[in-house]
């Protein structure tokens, strides 16, 4: 694995800025090859945990190198990608914060819908850049690891590095879900607010909604009248009206803002802006008379204008109605000038024709993007189906040679629309919290690597008080993931407990693990070896959505036959058991067919454990991939952690026959402790950190 143009943090106010408060601290280092993740290399005090308290675990003892797992992915696009906020305006992604309130999908009923959601994290990192242009001119440039929904799935930009598992990526015959752009983000950006989209503006909405008055009025007795000078503008909706207000002022035309009309139990309070100096009044006809020729940005005002006044956008219609000739006339060439396709019904019996927009989300999406209306309630979509009323196919994928910046986020839904397509976010889990980390990607970007683990571990273990208990690895964090094969622990640490005498088990997902395998098999011969893999499913689409970045159940097969191969006993960790997703009888049945036919010697299936952080994260991307199923699952874990215990006692007596019937009965090989050397009343004392209790929600400082 290339580690090259990494990145280093320096001593002082860098390196604080990294991390925080960690103790230990020497550096931190951000390389391409694993963008938006940061390795914090620390100097531990202790190597060896301790399991406290009674457990069921057939250990006392740990070792993690690692905190945090690089395993997961990253989904990186160009700052200037436009992200759809909650009120319905666009904003890039790079200029988003936490907490923004921003527009994701779930699946609700048939469809999947446009829900309101919260930017969670933020973090930007430099990646290779792809360009990807579909039919309708939508641009969008993203890392070669994002993902888009399209027609057949979640899909990657591009595929694989050779000799990585393939995933599922983009080719021209995918069409993506969503509504579009129909142009690049930088053509897409809010109207500028020129004086002609000011002037087109107050046209559009003071022609289409206020009062001007210049005239006399007669009195009762009919002896002459009174001249009366008035303008007056009101609506229910104080965005439009703030607007106009600030747009006259600007113009030079101060008016006054009072209530126009109470609020009823079916009306809005409406508030109205007047002036009644004869010289505003007419500076006002001046501003809203109609132009010799028609400009693009007056066109754009315009719209804006007469929308907000006399707009409307529902079940997916947006309309424009008026009982004005001109101003219908006005209103089409001003869309026709915009290029948003539209046609004009037939009037009804009190004159009042409407201009209706056509061509669907992506139109109107593009109406209000070029003219800017400024009354949100108009312009939201939330709870609308997903619905692609144009193309959305895949024309090009483009390599642009280079490394820019990216930015990533967090949301609620776990996506996010950009560039008017359905964009994957990077998964957050909420743990960390034992370093002070936050609850969102933290696990996935900030890895802590303690560098000298191997070197105390040889400390402690000629220490005279250590009885070589087996030591486990993999219980908290994988010991070979990726970053491993940057930093090369495990072979230091497997070659110190051989030395002392120690057996050693090691779980893991890793393929990485393969390296070591001469290794382990040399160290066999002295120390009892245990070596376990997860394979939890075969599902490869389901695998990828839970554990993005791991390597596939083909690879993890292929990993036990490796082991199998080498001499070493290996067994499967079958878990955990998804309820109602991986636990049928043909699907487990399938499963331990497999991993048989690989070689292991037992498997051990294990049921979905819902610990506080993880419980958060998995009912979250349940919500998202399956929300059919969230009713059950606060069913079966309503007492807390665990599964119903009914549960359990059902899926052990489906599995005992299964186990039986493909030879795996024994579980997964477990480590006898090698014979204690003689106690020494005098030793060195050891200096252990212990490990929570099982189902503890934080472990200990890093030390």
């Amino acid at each position: 694995m290339r580690w090259d143009s990494q990145q280093v943090s320096g001593d002082g106010v860098g390196r604080e800025q990294a991390l925080p408060g960690l103790r230990g601290l020497l550096r931190s280092v951000r390389t391409p090859e694993f963008a938006g993740t940061v390795f914090h290399e620390v100097e531990a005090r202790s190597a060896l945990n301790e399991v406290r308290g009674p457990s069921p675990l057939p250990f006392r003892w740990t070792i993690n190198p690692y905190r945090g797992c690089s395993h997961a992915c990253t989904y990186c696009l160009d700052p200037s990608t436009l992200v759809l906020m909650a009120d319905g305006r666009h904003k890039p992604i790079g200029d988003l914060v936490i907490g923004d309130e921003i527009v994701g999908t779930q699946p609700r009923g048939t469809y999947r819908r446009y829900v309101e959601t919260r930017v969670l994290a933020k973090w930007s990192t430099s990646k290779r850049a792809y360009r990807v242009t579909l039919d309708d001119g939508t641009e969008i440039i993203a890392s070669g690891d994002h993902r888009f929904l399209t027609e057949r799935g979640w899909k990657h930009v591009v595929r694989q590095a050779p000799g990585e598992p393939q995933r599922p990526h983009l080719t021209t015959n995918n069409r993506m879900l969503g509504f579009g752009l129909g142009m690049t983000a930088g053509t897409y950006a809010a109207p500028v607010e020129t004086v002609g989209y000011q002037t087109g503006y107050l046209t559009g909405m003071i022609r289409g909604d206020g009062m001007l008055f210049d005239g006399t009025y007669p009195e009762r007795t009919g002896r002459g009248g009174s001249r009366v000078t008035m303008f007056r503008l009101a609506l229910a909706d104080g965005e439009g009206l703030v607007h106009a207000q600030a747009l006259l002022e600007r113009a030079g035309v101060r008016t006054t803002r009072r209530p126009f009309a109470r609020g009823t139990p079916t009306r809005r309070p409406i508030d109205a802006i007047f002036t009644a100096r004869r010289a505003d009044v007419q500076a006002i006809r001046e501003i809203i008379s109609w132009p010799a020729g028609m400009e693009r940005d007056w066109a754009a005002g315009f719209l804006a204008g007469i929308f907000d006044a006399e707009g409307s956008c529902s079940n997916g219609v947006l309309r424009i109605s008026n009982a004005d000739d001109e101003m219908l006339t006005t209103t089409a060439a001003a869309l026709k000038l915009l290029g948003i396709p539209h046609i004009r019904e037939r009037a009804r019996t009190n004159g009042v024709a409407t201009i209706r927009v056509t061509g669907g989300l992506a139109a109107r999406r593009r109406f209000f993007a070029l003219t800017g209306p400024v009354i949100s309630r108009k312009l939201g979509i939330l709870g609308d189906a997903v619905k692609t009323s144009t193309s959305l196919r895949v024309r090009s994928i483009e390599d642009l040679g280079r490394t820019q910046e990216m930015i990533d986020i967090t949301t609620g839904t776990g996506d996010f629309i950009a560039n008017g397509v359905i964009s994957h976010n990077c998964f957050a889990r909420n743990t960390h919290t034992y370093l002070e980390l936050d609850a969102g990607h933290d696990f996935d970007s900030q890895i802590v690597v303690k560098v000298n683990v191997a070197r105390v571990l040889e400390k402690e273990l000629r220490s005279r008080r250590w009885r070589r208990e087996p030591v486990a690895m993999g219980t908290n964090t994988d010991p070979y993931q990726r970053a491993e094969g940057r930093y090369r622990l495990m072979p230091d640490i497997v070659r110190a407990l051989a030395r002392a005498g120690t057996p050693m088990s090691i779980l893991t997902k890793g393929t990485v693990l393969t390296r070591d395998l001469p290794l382990l098999a040399g160290v066999a011969r002295d120390v009892p070896v245990g070596l376990g893999v997860s394979i939890a499913l075969l599902d490869r689409g389901l695998q990828h959505r839970m554990e993005p970045g791991t390597p596939s159940p083909e690879a993890r097969l292929e990993l036990v036959r490796r082991i199998t191969d080498a001499g070493l006993p290996c067994g499967v960790m079958v878990a955990p058991v998804l309820p109602l997703l991986t636990d049928s009888t043909e699907a487990l049945d399938t499963l331990l067919a497999r991993i048989a036919e690989a070689g292991a010697r037992g498997a051990t299936v294990l049921a979905l454990h819902l610990r506080p952080g993880t419980r958060e994260w998995f009912l979250a991307w349940l919500n998202r991939e399956r929300p059919d199923l969230v009713p059950a699952y606060e069913r079966l874990y309503r007492r807390g952690a665990y599964v119903d215990p009914g549960y359990r006692k059902a899926l052990s007596e489906r599995i005992g026959p299964l186990l039986r019937r493909h030879g795996l009965a024994g579980g997964v090989p477990t480590i006898r402790p090698a014979a204690p050397p003689p106690a020494e009343p005098h030793g060195e004392q050891l200096s252990l950190l212990p490990l929570p209790a099982p189902g503890s929600p934080a472990g200990p400082p890093v030390g």
